[in-house]
């Protein structure tokens, strides 16, 4: 089995989030492949579904912890226990601060960089599981990083960035189940491609009449 996690805060007022792109790369992937509907399973909400490849379908699930971004770990956990997984069937989609706005890197193992969510998951199923780090941008200034994590993404980069990214995430999926991460990384970035900017650039600007709501 395949695990695919995304990383998010499980309350409504958390939805539009830059925290929260995680979660919504796993709706974009059920949708997008058919998975059945999401239950409340290991201290979460999974969904089962097949992603062709070339060998033939992969079964996976897509996992939304419940237990709040910084304790990720306890519903990744439960869910490798359950299906006798390793960490090299463990794929984490994440936000990037220190990635610039819509871009994307595959990465296996490593630390935490900062990010609680990687952290609580380190310290259930050690390192080496595999993380998909989806760009958001970084305020400028270390005090800045809560609330720009916690903020919701403007109409702009929803329209511009982030919804192309997900779908390229959503559409690349066979590369990943087939172990290529290296070339999921080229195709997702080729279907939705993004500027290599510092990643502590200016936001994008709103659109026209956009207000903050």
């Amino acid at each position: 089995m395949l695990i695919l996690a995304g990383l998010g805060n499980p309350e409504s007022r958390y939805a539009k989030n830059r925290h929260n792109i995680g979660f919504a790369a796993m709706q974009v992937i059920g949708l997008s492949w058919g998975f059945g509907p999401e239950r409340a399973r290991f201290n979460g909400l999974a969904a089962e579904g097949q992603i062709p490849t070339p060998a033939g379908p992969v079964k996976a699930l897509t996992l939304r912890p419940q237990t709040f971004y910084n304790g990720s770990g306890d519903a990744v956990a439960a869910a490798m226990r359950f299906y006798k997984a390793s960490p090299a069937d463990v794929v984490v989609f994440y936000d990037e601060i220190d990635l610039a706005p819509g871009r994307f890197r595959m990465k296996t193992g490593g630390g935490a960089a900062g990010n609680n969510g990687v952290r609580s998951i380190v310290a259930h199923i050690g390192p080496d599981f595999r993380r998909a780090r989806l760009g958001t941008g970084h305020p400028g200034h270390k005090d800045l990083v809560m609330s720009h994590v916690l903020s919701d993404f403007s109409k702009a980069e929803v329209v511009g960035w982030v919804k192309p990214l997900l779908k390229a995430c959503a559409d690349a999926l066979p590369l990943l189940a087939a172990g290529e991460d290296e070339r999921y990384q080229a195709e997702v970035l080729r279907l939705a491609p993004a500027p290599k900017l510092d990643p502590r650039s200016p936001p994008q600007p709103k659109l026209r009449g956009e207000s903050d709501d």
